[in-house]
């Protein structure tokens, strides 16, 4: 019997990085990206673990233009290739606890991939919790938003969050929502161990850590829900693969070749807000409700 290759073509769909340059330009730039107030070491850390997940989220609005809402925009590296190489005009937000004021700011550094020169922005931003109250937005102020490695970390109601994106995006608005894959080839590897897949405690509190993780099926059925029509919806892998670190790929996947779609680490999703809300919250992720309020 032929093994798959642990890298599915699948898993990994060809990079969507901006015209001109290649992936050295890319590196190049996040090498160069410093944030104020956050330690280097962290920051690189970061990007690269996850640097091809910024590049998908871009090619999802890249094409795109008008008015953009980027939630959860910190540490900006979507938001600064969105602003160098796309036509959309961001107004970010951001929560960093109950401390801080309506409004902030932070200066991010780096060196423009194209002229070589350093470049410094000012991130200003809203600083709301998006599960708290009304977005600080008008309605149909916005003709896409940005939802990417948020949805994740919502404590109580996704339902709320993403009703409230849509009466802020203008009707036939996009919806750009990335985010970790519960069913990655690397969590199928730990249950087989019965190692656990749950996100630990963070030491930044309960917004923190990944509270509900989503698989590829209830990422479509949510969206749907909420009324908006899927345009892609696809996942990928954006670092190494440690799935064989867990569990023998020669056993592991024969048995997991129908769902080679949906073994990525991160879903990357875009969809249209073109459908009416359904009233009440899905049964399949809800509980204790009041009677009449869960639907199938």
């Amino acid at each position: 019997m032929t093994v798959p290759d642990p890298t599915l073509s699948s898993m990994t769909p060809p990079l969507p990085l901006p015209q001109g340059l290649c992936e050295a330009d890319v590196i190049d730039l996040f090498v160069s990206f410093e944030l104020e107030g956050a330690p280097k070491d962290e920051i690189e850390n970061y990007w690269r673990q996850d640097w091809k997940r910024f590049i998908y989220t871009f090619g999802l609005a890249a094409d795109l233009s008008g008015e953009c809402l980027e939630l959860g925009a910190n540490p900006y590296f979507t938001s600064v290739l969105l602003r160098l190489f796309s036509p959309l005009n961001l107004t970010l937000a951001n929560y960093f606890g109950p401390a801080l004021g309506p409004e902030g700011a932070q200066t991010v550094t780096f060196r423009h991939p194209a002229s070589g020169e350093r470049q410094s922005c000012n991130m200003e931003f809203q600083h709301f919790n998006i599960e708290s109250g009304e977005f600080p937005f008008a309605s149909a102020s916005f003709d896409v938003v940005l939802l990417c490695e948020v949805i994740e970390h919502l404590q109580s109601d996704p339902i709320k969050v993403l009703l409230e994106i849509k009466r802020v995006l203008k009707p036939s608005g996009h919806l750009v929502l990335t985010t970790p894959n519960v069913s990655r080839l690397e969590n199928v590897c730990r249950m087989l161990t019965g190692a656990n897949i749950y996100d630990p405690f963070s030491g930044y509190g309960p917004y923190g850590r990944h509270n509900r993780e989503y698989n590829k099926d209830e990422l479509a059925k949510l969206l749907a829900f909420c009324g908006f029509e899927m345009q892609t919806l696809f996942s990928a892998d954006v670092h190494t693969n440690n799935a064989a670190m867990f569990f023998p790929l020669e056993k592991t996947l024969p048995l997991v070749e129908f769902r080679k779609f949906d073994l990525g680490q991160y879903l990357f999703s875009r969809s249209q807000n073109m459908g009416i809300a359904r009233a009440g919250r899905p049964s399949w992720l809800y509980r204790s409700y009041p009677p009449g309020e869960l639907q199938p």
